[in-house]
């Protein structure tokens, strides 16, 4: 009788446990997220980042649906127009959600930033980026700046020890680099985008920062003479032969590894590059160094271009209490540094231990903290309007000579979008 009341027992412990893991497994929700990090060191860090977060809350479940930058440009406002979106997704900051805020699709976060003291840690500099129309949409993951990245020692074998801060000082170092028989610039514009951050400075630092704001806005034009400058000051780059040639052939990765082998001395591009250098074994300080774009005009502000990325919520996701719990577990110091390492990314947040930073990106860093902060081109004007841009870019690459017709093209893609 007693092996038979064990075996009883046994088999009633074996059904409570059956049935208490069915009540576990009925509870569990799910929360649904799209994001563009599907690179394999972004999905592998962002990965990490979820299982950390679902060992915290056993009561949720990650459904990752990551897809390709580009492809998700597309996809994501397909998605969040239909009747079921996801819960939570990745977007950059600036135009590109205020045409989402818009068209009524996401759900304000102010209550959220406010009953969690988000002013607390995210600096005053990056809060723009989460603000549209008065309201919180965007809640920002990471930051990147824009400059110029560059292989120590080919600038050490031309004879080059000190990187140029100012327009003639650049040039100089192009032609230093030419004469050693480098190709000073590589730029991998296959994809149109890493183009837009010499058309962003060129702006800039011939026409000023408040200048290309009102070109983003619509309120001036492609045509003007100021666009036209910053246009002719690109073009001589191109003509002097600064650039690897066939730069439409070649994607940004491709620029970067042509900087590491050697083939050229530096590429202008945003901080997620020294991830990537990371990722391939490169040493920061020693294989790649940092250096910010340098000034054209003196008289007009210094500023830095760059991306916020961040996480919306759409207005009609299914589970928002599981999108703010995992928005929560995103902002944590060890999140963002967790991310800030593998993705080679900025953090958002201004409780991290700067010293996890390697000595390119805490140079980085301390630059992000002198200057104007400006979204990149693509980030800073409507996507219809961004479409147009980019395909100047790209036809600027393959022929400069015909700018001005490109910039005449362009303006009447900006009538079409903002009216005349």
């Amino acid at each position: 009788m007693s092996i038979k009341r064990l075996l009883f027992g046994l088999t009633v412990f074996a059904v409570v446990l059956l049935i208490g893991g069915a009540v576990v497994m009925a509870q569990q929700q799910d929360i649904s997220i799209v994001h563009y990090y599907s690179s394999a060191l972004g999905q592998e860090t962002m990965t990490a980042l979820f299982q950390t977060f679902e060992a915290a809350h056993p009561e949720y479940k990650i459904v990752d649906n990551s897809a390709g930058h580009e492809d998700f440009k597309t996809q994501i406002l397909v998605t969040i127009a239909g009747n079921n979106p996801p819960d939570i997704f990745s977007y950059w900051a600036g135009a590109r959600t205020q045409f989402v805020v818009d068209a009524e699709r996401l759900l304000s976060l102010t209550d959220f930033w406010n009953e969690n003291n988000l002013d607390d840690i995210i600096p005053a500099g990056v809060k723009p980026a989460a603000v549209y129309n008065g309201e919180i949409y965007n809640i920002p993951m990471n930051v990147h700046i824009v400059g110029f990245f560059y292989n120590p020692k080919v600038m050490e074998a031309a004879g080059i020890t000190e990187m140029p801060a100012t327009w003639d000082e650049f040039i100089a170092m192009c032609d230093t680099l030419k004469a050693a028989g480098v190709a000073p610039i590589a730029l991998g514009s296959l994809n149109r985008w890493p183009a837009q951050f010499w058309f962003d400075y060129m702006v800039s630092y011939t026409a000023g920062a408040d200048y290309r704001q009102a070109l983003m806005a619509g309120e001036a034009a492609y045509n003007d003479p100021e666009v036209a400058t910053a246009m002719e000051t690109w073009k001589t780059l191109v003509d002097a032969g600064y650039f690897v040639p066939d730069a439409n052939a070649y994607d940004w990765t491709d620029a970067a590894d042509q900087v590491a082998n050697g083939d050229a001395a530096m590429t202008l591009m945003g901080t997620f590059i020294t991830g990537y250098w990371d990722g391939n074994g490169l040493v920061a300080g020693e294989d790649y160094d940092f250096f910010p774009f340098p000034v054209i005009n003196p008289d007009l502000p210094v500023v830095t271009h760059g991306t916020v990325d961040g996480w919306a919520v759409p207005a009609s996701a299914a589970n928002v209490e599981g999108a703010k719990a995992l928005l929560l577990h995103m902002l944590t110091p060890e999140s963002q540094a967790t991310w800030a390492l593998g993705q080679g990314a900025l953090a958002a947040v201004n409780n991290v231990d700067t010293s996890i930073y390697s000595p390119v990106m805490k140079k980085a860093s301390d630059y992000l903290a002198q200057v104007e902060f400006l979204s990149g081109y693509d980030l800073s004007t409507t996507p219809p309007m961004a479409e147009g841009g980019l395909n100047m870019f790209a036809q600027f690459m393959n022929d400069p000579s015909g700018y001005m017709t490109y910039l005449d093209e362009t303006q009447a893609v900006a009538v079409d979008v903002f009216g005349s």
